[in-house]
């Protein structure tokens, strides 16, 4: 894969421990801090995932993509896609779904670093599936170290919470930060703690504060929606427009932690946690940069499973029960929604995108698969 990762001085951010406090939309009160074993069972969700919110965006102005096999699907709020609808076809029937001598498979999933039971199961359930359809790789979607992130590139939480519960599985995480890897407050220097270990990991990946990586016939881009929330995202309204503008990939696919869309307790940006103007600044970022210039956008902070019905030309994802589940009770129109502990499996072939939810035990939950 290459890499084109942004230059740590054109990240605009604040100097380390500015005091700045995250609000409702980066702060969410973390589980405490867990050191107990593998074994305990007490996984608690984010306290302040607690205020409903309402859909402040448009409604779809496109078709469901077609589900190819929603078998299990426990979640959902409403009648499988139609597999007459295609809102990728681009028309070029000639190519349209032509398979690829070698698929790009990976998993994603965020809010995952407790180090608690939760984490275990999860990371068990991805080796179970990645060992029966394949995985080249993972996208870790932020908070990945909870209460407060890491203090350097030696913390024990490292092998407590990243290590251990995934040695099991060989290959690399390409991670993005999340608010609760910025400590308490908006600490740069534990952001930084996590880039660092880049350097001593045959695992973990995560080369700048965003980034860019292509593998094969799809490029990812990780965005920093934290230090977008907290006010210093003009960095990457500079960066991200060129950086897509260069991408010749077919499939082009961002993951930031704070989502666009979501049922979950923290809702919608730009309202998260049900307070108006929360979060506008990462509404704004994801209208002017992200919707229509890329196929697919990852996120957490929501600990929940939810595939949202396409807003804006792009589809929204959400995976962020890598260890503890939280609640659903939004309105926004879903293909699937789930409040349990999993993870999303992809496949890309071709010009076809195939997305499967799976839960803690690696039982298939939802899937379904669209073309562009």
């Amino acid at each position: 894969s290459t890499d084109t990762a942004a230059s740590p001085s054109d990240t605009a951010l604040p100097s380390p421990d500015t005091g700045v406090s995250p609000g409702p939309g980066g702060g969410d009160t973390s589980p405490s801090t867990d050191t107990s074993s593998p074994a305990d069972t007490s996984d608690t969700t984010d306290a302040a995932d607690s205020a409903p919110s309402s859909d402040s965006a448009s409604s779809p102005d496109t078709a469901p993509p077609p589900d190819t096999a929603s078998a299990a699907d426990t979640g959902s709020t409403g009648p499988p896609p139609d597999p007459s609808s295609d809102t990728g076809d681009t028309g070029d029937t000639a190519d349209t779904g032509a398979a690829t001598a070698t698929p790009i498979r990976f998993v994603a999933l965020g809010d995952a670093g407790t180090g608690r039971i939760g984490q275990y199961d999860v990371a068990n359930g991805i080796a179970t599936v990645c060992a029966a359809e394949g995985c080249d790789f993972a996208l870790y979607l932020g908070d990945n170290f909870y209460p407060g992130g890491v203090v350097d590139a030696l913390d024990p939480q490292w092998r407590e919470k990243f290590e251990a519960p995934y040695a099991a599985l060989s290959f690399p995480f390409y991670a993005i930060l999340g608010n609760h890897d910025y400590g308490f407050g908006f600490d740069v220097s534990r952001a930084q703690a996590q880039i660092d270990y880049t350097a001593l990991s045959s695992k973990w990946i995560m080369e700048d504060f965003y980034w860019t990586q292509e593998f094969g016939d799809v490029s990812f881009v990780g965005i920093d929606t934290m230090a977008i929330y907290e006010g210093f995202g003009a960095a990457q309204e500079a960066w991200l427009p060129g950086e897509l503008a260069a991408v010749t990939s077919t499939w082009k696919i961002a993951l930031g932690h704070h989502p666009y869309l979501s049922n979950g307790p923290h809702g919608n940006a730009g309202e998260y946690g049900g307070i108006a103007g929360e979060g506008a600044v990462v509404q704004t970022f994801i209208e002017d940069y992200v919707c229509g210039q890329v196929d697919v956008y990852l996120c957490g902070h929501d600990h929940s499973l939810q595939w949202i019905e396409e807003t804006c030309g792009t589809q929204f994802l959400v995976s962020g029960s890598g260890s503890s589940p939280s609640t659903l009770f939004g309105t926004n129109p879903v293909y699937f929604e789930n409040a349990s502990l999993g993870f999303l499996w992809v496949e890309i072939d071709g010009r076809t995108f195939t997305g499967v939810f799976y839960d803690e035990t690696g039982t298939e939950l939802y899937r379904s698969s669209f073309t562009k």
